[in-house]
């Protein structure tokens, strides 16, 4: 399993970064590790790995691989929001399932996963920090707005919020939500979702709609990749849907590149 985590270290942040937080105790984890061996027999080795938990991250795996995820999957109702990470596995995964899970709210075939192992080529904007956990109902808002955005549903359905809340208070705590306020007001917001020894993976950037154009978003951005980069000595990443142009030319100026592609399922 080691192994494969390690061999692209950006493309399973998500999944190493459970893993080294909490081991492969499923209860710890928040969900199931499955792995595949295309020659059994051989002592502790996998071809293919896959995460069962909040969502599904299917990590590697060729045809035969992804179909014994499939069934694993199958053998109980679906209990995960999405299917996200690399997109062969990711759409190769959804084939398999799409008969008796689909139709999906949204299919995203093509997300570049970019990176950024240096420091960013624009200026960091100095008013971006981390948020402190008494801003969490002045941070939450722009957190919803961003959610509603990028995902297309409002996270407070259903719980009324608390589960989306206490989300949001765990990523404060931990240092990894970072803003700009101005006049008590969130302007920019990116939080550190997934964070492994190596890597850094941004996500839920966000600019204020009254103050996009100006640049926020580049030099927002760099901030929280100085923070990764020069101040945690990791690889900064995230991906972004391929349609997303303006978002993709931020990304380019603050010195990301594409190392991977990503697609998601959502339901």
């Amino acid at each position: 399993m080691a192994a494969v985590l390690a061999a692209d270290p950006v493309a399973s942040c998500m999944v190493a970064a459970r893993v080294e937080a909490a081991g492969v105790d499923p209860w710890r984890l928040g969900g199931e590790l499955w792995g595949y061996d295309e020659r059994p027999g051989r002592w502790a080795r996998l071809d293919a790995l896959c995460f069962a938990g909040p969502n599904l991250i299917p990590l590697t795996g060729g045809r035969a691989a992804l179909r014994s995820f499939a069934d694993r999957a199958l053998r109980k109702r679906r209990s995960c929001s999405s299917l996200v990470g690399p997109a062969e596995q990711v759409l190769g995964l959804w084939e398999e399932l799409r008969g008796d899970w689909g139709p999906a709210r949204e299919v995203r075939e093509d997300q570049p996963l970019m990176a950024a192992g240096k420091p960013p080529l624009v200026r960091p904007d100095p008013h971006v920090r981390q948020v402190r956990p008494e801003e969490l109902d002045r941070y939450l808002p722009a957190a919803v707005a961003m959610f509603i955005e990028e995902v297309g549903i409002d996270p407070r359905t259903g719980d009324g919020g608390a589960g989306y809340r206490a989300r949001v208070a765990e990523l404060i705590a931990s240092g990894r939500a970072f803003a700009r306020f101005d006049r008590g007001e969130v302007v920019f917001k990116a939080e550190v979702g997934s964070l492994s020894t190596t890597v850094g993976q941004i996500q839920g950037v966000w600019v204020h709609p009254d103050r996009r154009g100006q640049g926020l978003g580049a030099t927002g951005t760099a901030a929280v990749v100085e923070r990764l980069v020069s101040g945690m000595g990791r690889t900064a990443s995230l991906y972004v849907n391929g349609y997303n142009a303006v978002a993709r030319a931020v990304y380019d100026r603050v010195g990301f590149t594409q190392v991977g592609k990503y697609a998601t399922v959502l339901f």
